[in-house]
C-alpha cells in the first residue's frame, strides 16, 4: 500500500476540485510512491504528532489542516511550521492535508458533527456553485445506448436521488469523410447522412476525465463531437456546512448541555436565550460565521460553529441562536472520519489516531 493509494482513495469522498482556493488540500512533503505501513491521523499537524508519528512508526500523517497554506522561503527551521515540515522530511514521514474539500463533501466533517448530535433530514447549508458541466454528444441511433451506459458507469448522469439521467434529440448528423479517414459509416469522398442522438448529461467537474474517457472509449466514430459546458447550478451534495432536525424539539438550556457534552467543552459561547424550542439545527464545523444569514434563511433555530467574532454576535437580531463550541472541538471528529474512510477501503495497514491534542486554546475555569 502506497501513499498515492490511501490519497486517491480519500479525494474519491473529497475531490480536491472542491477546496477553496486560499486552501492547500494535498500531498504536503513524502513521496507518494513509498509503501505505508501504518498511518497516523490528526486534526493538526504539529512537532509533537511527528515525533509520535516517529515513535508509532507511522509513514504518513493525515491531517485535515494543512500545516502549509502560503509558501516557504526557507527551511531554517524558525517557527513550528518549518520545524515540522524539517522534522517530518528527516524521519521520512509524509504529510497529507484534506481540508475544505472534505468540509464541502457530502460524507464530510459536518455530516459525521449531523450524526454526532443525531440529526434527521440532514442536507447541505450553502451548495456550492460552479461545480457540475454538461456533455453534448452525438451518436449514431444503433450505439446510442452502449454510450450512455458507458457514461453512466464513469459517473455521468447523477442529479440528487436520481441516477442515470440524461436528455435524448434525435436529428440528422452529416460529414465528408476525407482520404486519410476511416469512417464508421459511409463512404470516403461522399457527403452522408446519419440518424444519430444527440445526448445531454450533467456531471461533477471532477469526474470530466473518466467521462470523456469512456465517451471516447465507446463511442464508434473515429472523431468524436461532444461538447462540454460550465454550468452555474448548485450541486445540492457538495458545500459549506448543514442543516438538520432533531427527532423531538429541546428546551434552549437543555439543548446547550447536550451540545456541550457533545463537543466535550467545559464553556460554550451563546447569544441571548430566545425562549423558544430547539428543533431545526444549523451547524458548520470549523469557521464557519459566514453561514449565519443561509441558517437564518433555511429557519433554523440555531446555528453552531466556531470562532464567532464579537461584532458577529450582534447579527442574530433575536431571530436565532448562535452557539460557537470552538474551532478545534467543532472538528474534533474528523481524524476519527478519516480513520473510518480508510479502513472502509484497505485492511492491510494500521491507522492509528493521534493521541496528542493539538487544540492551541484552552480553557481556565475558576
Amino acid at each position: 500500500m502506497t501513499t498515492q493509494h490511501i490519497i486517491q482513495h480519500l479525494e474519491q469522498f473529497a475531490p480536491p476540485a472542491y477546496q477553496e482556493s486560499y486552501d492547500n488540500s494535498r500531498l504536503i512533503c513524502g513521496d507518494k510512491n513509498k509503501t505505508v505501513r501504518a498511518a497516523l491521523c490528526t486534526l493538526d499537524c504539529t512537532e509533537e504528532v511527528v515525533d509520535e508519528a516517529i515513535k508509532k512508526n507511522c509513514d504518513l500523517i493525515i491531517a485535515h489542516h494543512p500545516i502549509l497554506f502560503k509558501g516557504l522561503k526557507s527551511l531554517t527551521g524558525t517557527n513550528y511550521v518549518e520545524r515540522t515540515i524539517i522534522k517530518a522530511i528527516k524521519n521520512d514521514i509524509a504529510i497529507y492535508a484534506i481540508h475544505t474539500n472534505l468540509d464541502h463533501s457530502w460524507e464530510g466533517v459536518n455530516r459525521m458533527i449531523g450524526e454526532k448530535l443525531g440529526l434527521n433530514n440532514l442536507r447541505i447549508l450553502s451548495p456550492k456553485s460552479g461545480v457540475l458541466n454538461k456533455l453534448h454528444t452525438f451518436v449514431p441511433t444503433s450505439h446510442a445506448a452502449i454510450v450512455r451506459n458507458a457514461i453512466f458507469e464513469a459517473g455521468a448522469g447523477q442529479i440528487g436521488a436520481y441516477s442515470k439521467c440524461s436528455f435524448n434529440v434525435e436529428g440528422k448528423g452529416t460529414f465528408l469523410a476525407e482520404e486519410n479517414s476511416e469512417p464508421f459509416v459511409g463512404a470516403k469522398g461522399q457527403v452522408h447522412c446519419e440518424d444519430e442522438v444527440k445526448i445531454e448529461v450533467v456531471f461533477p467537474l471532477h469526474l470530466k476525465a473518466p467521462i470523456i474517457s469512456a465517451l471516447k472509449a465507446s463511442h464508434p466514430y473515429e472523431e468524436v463531437a461532444f461538447d462540454i459546458v460550465a454550468l452555474e447550478n448548485e450541486h445540492p451534495q457538495i458545500g459549506s456546512g448543514m442543516i438538520g432536525e432533531l427527532d423531538e424539539a429541546m428546551d434552549e438550556t437543555n439543548f446547550l448541555k447536550f451540545a456541550s457534552n457533545v463537543f466535550n467543552v467545559p464553556v460554550v459561547r451563546h447569544t441571548n436565550l430566545l425562549g423558544k424550542p430547539i428543533k431545526r439545527v444549523a451547524f458548520c464545523g470549523g469557521a464557519g460565521s459566514f453561514l449565519l444569514g443561509n441558517a437564518k434563511n433555511e429557519g433554523a433555530d440555531i446555528f453552531i460553529t466556531g470562532d464567532f467574532k464579537y461584532h458577529e454576535f450582534f447579527d442574530a437580531e433575536e431571530d436565532i441562536l448562535i452557539l460557537d463550541v470552538g474551532h478545534f472541538e467543532s472538528e474534533q471528529f474528523t481524524p476519527i472520519l478519516l480513520k473510518q474512510l480508510i479502513e472502509e477501503k484497505f485492511h492491510i495497514f494500521a491507522v492509528l489516531l493521534s493521541e496528542v491534542k493539538t487544540n492551541p486554546v484552552h480553557y481556565f475555569i475558576s
